[in-house]
């Protein structure tokens, strides 16, 4: 007597001999995407330095400081452009799900001559707050009171989206609600109806023109013979591989498999502070 295996709904299965010659398949191109990667991470270090002449302060555990005293002895500087606005309550969850990865390889980074830090707009004092909330221990400076978000493109004034001039990723938005989030963002909605830029908003205690005014995105600098220099800047999913849970996710047998804002700061979860899987 012989007994069948019940294919599971939504997906084929297969041998092992079967899943060995598709596996080697997906290598190569596996290989190839890599080696694409590679050149990408070539192109982006032969890009012109922008020399930046331009005086901006920060507040941070060290008082106000300048752009070059960020480097602290590093020659290169890499920052996340958190959200978190000076009218927000709290940060973005989003950019929160990113930054949680931070406090694991900043230290190797800054063994490695390059400081990480996160910016944003808040006041330093709200800024503390969440870090200390959040368990965070990495460098953050706010840039309240500079055009340092707005010279990288990442914070905007209210003349600008309501006229429509907002420019970001490298180019001019469309008057849009969810632009934040993509033509599938668009489409999500909570369990309560919201629209997912109307929760994301809720969730830092704002109003979707306040909580767009603020954008996520990443920049690069560099430090030589006392100038600085602007590098590189990234926005929008230019941003993907900093998300350290998607990397895993899309490793996973079911993908990122989301239809919605599923993820949730990590103290707001069921049970948080219990044991993962406990």
């Amino acid at each position: 007597m012989t007994t069948q295996t019940k294919k599971k709904p939504g997906h084929k299965t297969g041998s092992r001999d079967q899943w060995l010659k598709a596996r080697l398949d997906l290598l190569e191109a596996e290989k190839k995407h890599t080696r694409q990667g590679d050149e990408l991470a070539q192109r982006r270090r032969e890009l012109p330095w922008v020399r930046i002449d331009k005086q901006y302060r920060f507040d941070t555990d060290q008082g106000s400081v300048s752009l070059a005293d960020l480097f602290r002895g590093r020659s290169q500087i890499l920052v996340y452009h958190f959200m978190f606005g000076p009218d927000y309550t709290a940060g973005c969850t989003a950019c929160s799900a990113i930054a949680d990865g931070f406090n694991g390889f900043a230290i190797h980074l800054a063994n490695h001559d390059v400081m990480l830090w996160a910016v944003s707009r808040a006041p330093f004092p709200k800024l503390k707050a969440y870090q200390q909330r959040m368990g965070w221990t990495f460098p953050w400076a706010s840039s309240f009171g500079s055009d340092f978000n707005h010279d990288f493109s990442v914070g905007f004034t209210e003349q600008e989206q309501r006229e429509g001039e907002i420019e970001y990723n490298y180019r001019r938005e469309q008057p849009m609600r969810d632009t934040l989030v993509g033509k599938k963002g668009q489409e999500w909605k909570s369990d309560e109806g919201e629209g997912t830029v109307e929760m994301m908003a809720a969730k830092s205690g704002t109003d979707v023109a306040t909580y767009t005014r603020e954008r996520p995105g990443m920049s690069a600098f560099a430090l030589e013979d006392g100038v600085v220099y602007h590098t590189y800047s990234a926005y929008a999913r230019g941003l993907d591989g900093l998300w350290g849970m998607y990397q895993w996710l899309d490793r996973a047998p079911k993908g990122r498999n989301e239809t919605g804002i599923w993820f949730r700061r990590h103290d707001e979860y069921p049970g948080a502070g219990k044991r993962v899987g406990g």
